[in-house]
Parts: C-alpha cells; sequence; structure tokens
C-alpha cells in the first residue's frame, strides 16, 4: 500500500466500521441522574488495521497516543466532558479525527545548520562578560 499523503481528516470521514463505542456512568459529581444514566462515551480505535493512514503514519499514531493505546493496539478515548451521549459522542470522534490528523502530517527534516557571525560574535562578548565578573568577585588572595 502507498503512503497516504498529508491531508485533513474530519470526523465526518472517519467510517464508523473502523471503531467501536461503549457508553458508561461518567466519573465525578452529577445531579438527579448520575447513578442512573450512562451518557460517558467509550471509544475504541483500532490502530492496526485502520486505512486512513499508511504504516508510518500508524506508527506515529502509537507514538502520539501514549498511555491512550492498549496491549490489543487499541486506542481508547474517553469523553465525559458534556451530560449528553450525542456531545460526548462527537467531542470523541473530534479527538480522534485531531489524533488522526496529527499522525498523517509526516514530520519535517532537520537541516542541520551552523551559528552565525552575529550568533558567534554574542557568545565569544557573554564569554568575555562572565570572565570579568568572576575574576573581580574575588578578593585579595595574597
Amino acid at each position: 500500500m502507498t503512503e497516504k499523503t498529508e491531508r485533513q481528516v474530519r470526523a465526518t470521514d472517519i467510517p464508523a466500521a473502523s471503531y467501536r463505542l461503549r457508553w458508561v456512568r461518567a466519573p465525578g459529581p452529577g445531579g438527579q441522574n448520575v447513578n442512573k444514566l450512562a451518557t460517558a462515551c467509550q471509544l475504541r480505535f483500532q490502530v492496526g488495521s485502520t486505512e486512513l493512514l499508511g504504516e508510518a503514519g500508524r506508527e506515529r499514531l502509537r507514538k502520539l497516543a501514549g498511555r491512550r493505546l492498549n496491549k490489543d493496539d487499541e486506542l481508547v478515548i474517553e469523553a465525559h466532558a458534556f451530560r449528553t451521549r450525542e456531545a460526548n459522542l462527537r467531542d470523541a470522534l473530534r479527538r480522534l479525527a485531531a489524533l488522526l490528523e496529527a499522525a498523517a502530517r509526516e514530520p519535517k527534516k532537520r537541516v542541520p545548520t551552523r551559528p552565525g557571525r552575529a550568533a558567534r560574535e554574542r557568545r565569544m562578548a557573554d564569554k568575555r562578560h562572565r570572565q570579568r565578573i568572576k575574576h573581580w568577585r574575588g578578593g585579595d588572595d595574597d
């Protein structure tokens, strides 16, 4: 498979078959329905089998996921900031899309450069200044 090119990933671009949803009770304080309603969204995205990214992109996604990646190569996103299921689902999909977009972007290669003449002169002037400060800091050593 060829490497995917850099492009913007929207939440609507993510096929519903590529993730699983589970509704759980939200942590933290709540109102009358806190112990009755499961409004927190737990989204599980299978990283290894996604076709939205190439192999290099999947590796970048694994690195970006950090501890949200479990041993089954699933990216687990928990969204519980809102009171409704719909809002939490939108939040989880938005966060997944942001991660996918960041993973799709190939990092720029660093071009090694050397310091310019002015930077070298500033560095040397600073060293001379420090030298003078330390020289006068002492006292009579005789």
